[in-house]
Order: C-alpha cells, then sequence, then structure tokens
C-alpha cells in the first residue's frame, strides 16, 4: 500500500525525505505552494463580491446539491481559491524537477521550463492533460520543433518534452507528440525528438529512480508537518489513496 511503510521509515529513521532532492530545497519549494494556496484563500475571500456570480447557477447548486446559502458560499470561496493554486501546481513540479541533479530550471518567458544539458534533454512540464488544448498543442509542437531541429538552435539535436504531470488515464506513456493541427487539417508529424510523457515516466527519466514521483508524494505530509506543525496527519494520510487513482498500481 502506498505511503505507510515509507512514512513509517521517514519517521523513524533521520534519512532525506528523497534521495534526488535535498531536504531544504524541497521544503522550500513545499513552503512556497503552501503560501500560494493561503493567499488564493484570502484573496479568494476579499475579492469575491467583486466577481460576477451566476445566480442561475447558484440557485440550482444550493437546490440539487441540498445545501444551504452558508455552505455554497464557502464552497464557491474554496473553488475560486483552487483556481489559483491549481496554476501554481504546475510551477511545484517544475522547481522539483529543476533541482535534481543535472537538471536547471530556465528563467520565464522561454519557450520550455527545464534543461539538462548532460542528458541533451529540454522539458516543458504542465500540471494536467488538458491544460493546454486544441490549436496551443499544434503550436506548442511546433515551437519545440524549431528548439531541437533547426540548425543554429542552442538545443539542437536535444530531446524535446511536453510533460503532462497528471495523464488522462492512469497509465505511462512515452512516446511521439503528435497533436492535430487544424490549419493543416492533419496531425503533426511524428518525430522521436518532440515526445509526450505523463509525469511518473517523467520523474523517473529525470531521477533515473523508478519511483520517484511516488516518493515525493509519500514524503508530502511529513514535509508539510515540518512547515505547519499543526497539520492533522491523519487528514493528510486520508487523499494519499488518490495517487494510484491519477497514475495507477505497479
Amino acid at each position: 500500500m502506498i505511503y505507510d511503510a515509507h512514512f513509517i521509515i521517514l519517521q523513524a529513521r533521520k534519512m532525506p525525505y528523497v534521495s534526488f532532492i535535498d531536504d531544504n530545497t524541497f521544503e522550500n519549494i513545499v513552503s512556497d505552494t503552501i503560501n500560494v494556496a493561503s493567499n488564493a484563500m484570502s484573496n479568494s475571500k476579499k475579492k469575491f463580491e467583486k466577481n460576477v456570480i451566476d445566480p442561475f447557477l447558484t440557485i440550482f447548486e444550493i437546490s440539487g446539491f441540498r445545501i444551504d446559502s452558508t455552505e455554497w458560499l464557502e464552497h464557491e470561496k474554496w473553488r475560486q481559491a483552487q483556481k489559483s493554486l491549481s496554476n501554481s501546481i504546475g510551477i511545484f513540479h517544475q522547481k522539483l524537477l529543476g533541482s535534481i541533479n543535472g537538471w536547471e530550471c530556465l528563467p520565464t518567458g522561454h519557450i520550455v521550463d527545464i534543461v539538462n544539458h548532460e542528458k541533451r534533454i529540454i522539458a516543458e512540464i504542465k500540471n494536467k492533460y488538458n491544460t493546454i488544448k486544441g490549436s496551443a498543442k499544434a503550436k506548442l509542437y511546433h515551437d519545440l520543433d524549431d528548439l531541437v531541429m533547426q540548425k543554429k538552435q542552442e538545443y539542437k539535436e536535444y530531446t524535446a518534452y511536453y510533460v503532462e504531470i497528471i495523464p488522462k488515464k492512469p497509465e505511462r506513456y512515452n512516446q511521439p507528440f503528435t497533436p492535430s493541427d487544424s490549419r493543416k487539417g492533419a496531425k503533426c508529424a511524428a518525430n522521436e525528438k518532440i515526445r509526450v510523457i505523463d509525469g511518473y515516466s517523467f520523474y523517473s527519466l529525470a531521477s533515473g529512480i523508478q519511483n520517484a514521483l511516488e516518493a515525493i508524494y509519500q514524503a508530502l505530509p511529513l514535509v508539510i508537518q515540518k512547515i505547519l506543525p499543526d497539520i492533522n496527519l491523519a487528514e493528510l494520510h486520508s487523499v494519499m489513496k488518490y495517487f494510484n487513482q491519477a497514475f495507477g498500481s505497479k
């Protein structure tokens, strides 16, 4: 079962949270993300009345969900805060991956997020399979093609990865990236140098450790407890099952 054994070992022994990222770096990245969550909730409460609320949706939510207006109000604030936090989870993964030995995060404004010159890999990190849609995927393909296939480019002959941390289905994949191109009415040409990969597989590739993403997730409750000593570990433990739902079991 995910989490239990690793959690007990981490509690019982003084050992790194994970073997491939420095503890202080890990804690700082998690702390930054917790701060984003806290600020998102605070801002959602301050800005709530400034946002346009669909009054028809509201009345049907209260009726259909069988909740009162107070419950609805809290749910709506959480929903708005979650939007802000969700946008930051991709950055959370980008920072973690960029902290693995040999990898580095690239400054804002670059087409891709991280690079490993020794492995000759560049990668664009997105949190979910549907973070970018439609024509935006075709544009990303062409941008990656320009980076790795054109002469005199810094990343000529590198392999470019489009990383979908959360896949559409709990499957592993590492394959040519061939999104539909509406301008051409066909899929982009398959190219072994331009690939799409799920998050579990990319963490394995980046770290050289098969279960690297799982190790990250297993360690998170203790990292969070270090930052927020009053956190209820049982509550964090109760959601660990969703990892297997997202990524599948071994």
